[in-house]
This record gives structure tokens, C-alpha cells and sequence, in this order.
């Protein structure tokens, strides 16, 4: 699907124009967006607008690249991220931003963008200075893209919270599946809001981005931003870090637990079970068969012998 906003130089905004009936010229400047393009569409890139083919080729062939700034001589080319709120599966976004001209290219249907679209329409209404429309435009979708990280960092944070409130309950299989499941979604944060951090700073730092201090200020609070985001999720990584080895520790703990306490049974009733093997064998003349009080006897040295070998063993800690 293809949609367009064209603004005149009164500030004034027309929507659903069709490509061919747009002049250029007549326009202050114009927004086209590409939401889950057909290939016809997609060869609009190309055949309408002469984009450079290598910016072409990362939009059409390549699935999800790295969040990225290419300059080809009067455009400017952005490969962004947009993160799925469930799956927080990485969603890529491409927007040319020239002059006059800012395009949008996205396979996905993504709520970020249309806010953008309609907070620029907003901005253009409430009589903005949209001088360098297609700029602030393309700073409304990074701004949107960068908000919508932050519930999904907030979802895992609180499931931190909840995982160490819980941790003396569950058994530490669950835990550590617990674990491993919150640093496996915060590595895919990670992979998309690092590369978008790199990027915003290059874009801010840049002198080929369009000159302006309201624009580069702007810029640098979406930076800010993604600062923010990027320690958390450090933070939150060193938590579950902390998190995997204290349950690692625990299990350790119990498993030697587990071990003193079969190892005393086992000590314990290694001399009984010698007495007993004894007494077992099948030879004729052993003495104390033939006594009247020999079973009584045994009874009370096996009893003895381990009451005293539990006294020893209490004595020396090993039970605490």
C-alpha cells in the first residue's frame, strides 16, 4: 500500500494524492509511504523516484540490516528498527530523506509510523516550522520507533522483580529456564537498540545531515534516549547474570547437602553391613553361633556402634 502527504509552501497538508499526479515543484515538500509494498510498488523505488540501487537492493533483497546511515548524493538513506511488542522480533525500516522528499519503506504494518504520520500532520496544523519537513518527519519516526523500546524493557524489568521475589519458591530448574529465557529476549533488545544508538550518534555528529539546531537537538534527546535503554539492559543482563550464578551456587549447595547427608548413611552402616557379612557366612565352628545370647549380643554391638558413629559424626558439625 502506497500513501501520500503533500504540504504547500502555506503550510497547508493534502493526503492521497496519486504519484503521477504530483509536481514536485508545487509543493513545499511531500512524505511517501510504502507499507507492505507490492513488488510493482517496491519498482516504484526505482523507476519513479532513480534511487540509488544499492539503497534499492537493501530494502527489496536484504530482510534485516543493521540500523545504518548511507549518503548518496542528495539522499540520505536509513535502515531503522521497529521491535514486535510480543516477540520483540526486529522489524526493519527504511526511510530516504531529501530535500523535499522524505520515503518511507516498511514490509510490516507498524502503529509507529502511522503516529508519526499523524503527529507531522498535527505539527503542520498547530503551524510549526516545518522548513525541513521531510528532516523533522523523519525524526517523528526514529522518536516513535525509539518509545515503543521502551515497555518492552520495562515488560522484562518487571519480570526480573517478580523472578526474585519468587526465587526461594520455585525449583531452580524453572529458575534457570527463567533466566536463560530473559537474557535470550534482552540479546535481541540489544542486537536492535545498540546499532540505533551507534547510528543516532553518527547523526548528530554528522556534517553531511541537514544543518539545523532544532533538528540536531532533537536528535540528540532520541540519542539520550537510547542511552537510557542501553544501560538498562546492561543493568538488566548483570542481573540475570547475578541471577544465574546464585541459583548455580544454590543447586551446588544442595547437591552437597545431598552428598554429606548419603555419605553419613552410607559410613554409618559400612561396619554394620561388615558385621553382618560376617555373621552370614555359612562356616560351622564360629563361636558366637553356638551362644545363647550371640544374636542379642550383635544386635546390641551393630546399635552400639552406630549410635556412637552418629554421636562422632554431630560432634564434628558434620550434620549442620
Amino acid at each position: 500500500m502506497i500513501r501520500t502527504m503533500a504540504v504547500s509552501h502555506a503550510n497547508e497538508v493534502k493526503q492521497g494524492i496519486r504519484l503521477e499526479h504530483i509536481d514536485k515543484e508545487s509543493w513545499s515538500w511531500i512524505w511517501v509511504d510504502f507499507s507492505h509494498p507490492t513488488e510493482e510498488e517496491s519498482a516504484l523505488l526505482r523507476s519513479y523516484f532513480h534511487f540509488h540501487p544499492l539503497a534499492i537492493e537493501d530494502c527489496v533483497m536484504h530482510s534485516l540490516q543493521r540500523p545504518k546511515l548511507d549518503l548518496y548524493e542528495n539522499i540520505q538513506f536509513y535502515v531503522l528498527h521497529a521491535i514486535h511488542p510480543q516477540t520483540l522480533r526486529a522489524m526493519e525500516v527504511n526511510l530516504f530523506v531529501g530535500e523535499k522528499l522524505l520515503v518511507s519503506f516498511h514490509k510490516d504494518e507498524l502503529a509507529e509510523v502511522d503516529g508519526a504520520w499523524e503527529q507531522t500532520i498535527q505539527w503542520i496544523k498547530e503551524g510549526k516550522d516545518l522548513r525541513q519537513g521531510p528532516t523533522a518527519a523523519a525524526y517523528a519516526v526514529m522518536d516513535k520507533l525509539v518509545d515503543s523500546y521502551f515497555p518492552c524493557v520495562y515488560s522484562i524489568e518487571d519480570e526480573l522483580a517478580e523472578l526474585e521475589s519468587v526465587s526461594s519458591r520455585e525449583a531452580v530448574e524453572v529458575l534457570m529456564n527463567q533466566v536463560f529465557d530473559l537474557r535470550s529476549r534482552l540479546l535481541k533488545l540489544r542486537k536492535s537498540i545498540v546499532p540505533m544508538r551507534d547510528l543516532l550518534y553518527r547523526i548528530i555528529n554528522s556534517q553531511h545531515v541537514q544543518e539545523g539546531g532544532m533538528h540536531r537537538a532533537y536528535f540528540a534527546d532520541i540519542h539520550d534516549h537510547l542511552l537510557k535503554l542501553t544501560d538498562m539492559i546492561e543493568a538488566d543482563r548483570e542481573m540475570t547474570a547475578d541471577l544465574r550464578d546464585s541459583y548455580i551456587s544454590l543447586n551446588s549447595n544442595r547437591m552437597n547437602g545431598i552428598m554429606k547427608t548419603l555419605t553419613v548413611i552410607t559410613t554409618i552402616f559400612m561396619p554394620l553391613t561388615l558385621i553382618a557379612g560376617i555373621y552370614g557366612m555359612n562356616f560351622e565352628r564360629m563361636p558366637e553361633l553356638q551362644w545363647t545370647y550371640g544374636y542379642f549380643a550383635v544386635l546390641g554391638l551393630m546399635a552400639g556402634l552406630g549410635l556412637w558413629m552418629i554421636l562422632w559424626f554431630k560432634q564434628r558439625g558434620w550434620f549442620k
